[in-house]
């Protein structure tokens, strides 16, 4: 099977970072394909950049010209757009931030989010309550870096992660979700040093999207997710 894997960014290199993840992640016989927006924010970082982030992976999906995929995976941590992608896409689409949390909550009665800055926890709450899954959420907490510069250090994002997780636990975290596609990779470093399950959103959206596309499972057509009317809708700035 093939999984697209969408990074909600313009950023080339994380997008190759989080296939990478995804790649380790997937089965045999699985291929992932990177798909980066070619406008839109560098790193999204607040609800602008969210709302640029959906409609750019959207017309990035709308437009897509590679081989056929059969379930997109969007990597963007709390960021919007899934539905509108469920309504765009006629394959399985598994959103980060839902499949960790819901793996999460397989591992313990409460889990906790580690993200970036602070000003991502709010939206990251939204994301979980309408996902259904926000009453397992202990905390969200914020490390204080920018999505782009989690690579620039690995021993400070490290420390930075541990402090944060630290909060998480004390707020009644049994299972901590990193909360960025960028921290994929990190679970591994941290795992055994916090002595708690870390759940890495990206993975887990994967083996999801594998689990749904073998049961032959895909987006029910009924209610909510029907197919956008058909109508006239411009994309982008009109010509002339």
């Amino acid at each position: 099977m093939r999984i697209v894997v969408t990074n909600c960014n313009t950023t080339q290199e994380m997008t190759e970072e989080i296939v990478q993840g995804a790649r380790a992640a997937a089965g045999p016989g699985t291929t992932v394909t990177g798909l980066t927006p070619t406008w839109g924010p560098e790193s999204a970082e607040g609800w602008l950049d969210s709302y640029l982030s959906a409609a750019a992976v959207l017309d990035a999906l709308r437009t897509y010209e590679g081989p056929p995929y059969d379930a997109v995976v969007l990597a963007g941590f709390g960021e919007h757009g899934r539905e509108g992608v469920r309504e765009l896409v006629d394959v399985p689409v598994v959103d980060i931030t839902e499949a960790a949390a819901h793996l999460a909550c397989l591992l313990g009665r409460r889990y906790g989010v580690v993200t970036t800055l602070e000003r991502s926890c709010g939206q990251i709450q939204d994301s979980l309550e309408t996902a259904g899954v926000a009453r397992n959420c202990a905390a969200v907490v914020g490390t204080g870096l920018g999505v782009l510069h989690l690579g620039d250090d690995d021993e400070r994002t490290e420390t930075a992660f541990l402090a944060a997780a630290e909060r998480a636990r004390e707020a009644g975290a049994e299972v901590l979700v990193l909360g960025c596609a960028g921290m994929t990779g990190l679970q591994r470093a941290v795992g055994e040093k916090l002595g708690l399950p870390v759940v890495d959103g990206v993975g887990a959206a994967v083996k999801l999207a594998e689990s749904l596309v073998s049961l032959g499972l895909t987006t029910s057509r009924t209610g909510t997710y029907e197919k956008p009317l058909p109508k006239r809708r411009l994309w982008g700035r009109p010509s002339g």
